[in-house]
């Protein structure tokens, strides 16, 4: 379960966000977009998931092309897309068992007692049993992140596209939510694609890096290769990332 972005642009006025990316992200491995702020990460995303309509190039899912294909062909795409946004998007007036089950509400004809299984089954999965009846209000960032995660793994998706995952969370935390990441990648072999800026997050679970710089790939390795980089505007980011990271 492949995705292939080819020849992709995207401007806003003047400004060309995009210019011409082309990558592979590799179903079983963690897809990592990296780059400074502005470097169109964001915006590679959004054009992947439907959320943006690219000027021009394809985004071909397995084979079909998602932003030219008719609407119960994307419908039928959009089930196997799970995602978790940067602030966990949860609904601050619903229970955690109500917001896992959004998306088994609108996409499935499952019964009450299904749901209320599937639920329980992707709680457990992410080391949050009996939090069903909780609010928002009442977790930590961690457990928010743990959350999103459910939700976005409770359809059982072949892809999942994750936003700076570690966003405000301690480092410690963040290795957590890393981890889970990559298990549940390795467990249910989805294509993960995560948008980050952690070096830490990089170093430990990047299996297919793609770094952006002025709306150009500019660099795609591994975790090991990047490690490797003594010049050019990676081996800037990573150096002023590591910096950072002990401050």
């Amino acid at each position: 379960m492949a995705i292939e972005v080819q020849n992709l642009h995207k401007s806003f006025g003047d400004k060309h966000v995009l210019q011409g990316i082309d990558f592979t992200f590799h179903k079983g491995k963690i897809n990592m977009i990296i780059g400074a702020s502005g470097s169109g990460k964001s915006v590679m995303l959004k054009s992947i998931v439907g959320l943006m309509e690219p000027d021009e190039g394809k985004v071909i899912f397995d084979g079909v092309d998602f932003h030219h294909c008719d609407m119960t062909t994307k419908r039928e795409l959009r089930k196997n897309i799970g995602m978790l946004f940067q602030g966990s998007a949860l609904f601050d007036s619903m229970t955690v068992e109500q917001n896992v089950t959004f998306p088994l509400q609108m996409f499935t004809k499952n019964s009450v007692a299904e749901n209320r299984d599937r639920v329980a089954f992707v709680l457990e999965r992410v080391k949050l049993p009996g939090s069903e009846k909780l609010y928002p209000s009442e977790l930590s960032g961690g457990m928010m992140k743990r959350v999103g995660i459910a939700r976005a793994i409770a359809m059982n998706p072949n892809y999942l596209f994750v936003d700076e995952p570690n966003s405000g969370l301690d480092p410690l935390t963040a290795k957590v939510i890393d981890e889970l990441i990559q298990e549940l990648t390795y467990e249910y072999e989805m294509t993960t694609v995560v948008v980050s800026h952690d070096m830490n997050s990089v170093v430990n679970i990047g299996d297919n890096i793609m770094f952006l710089y002025k709306g150009k790939k500019e660099w795609e390795g591994d975790n090991k290769a990047i490690l490797a980089i003594t010049s050019g505007p990676l081996e800037e980011f990573v150096f002023v990332s590591d910096l950072i990271r002990r401050n």
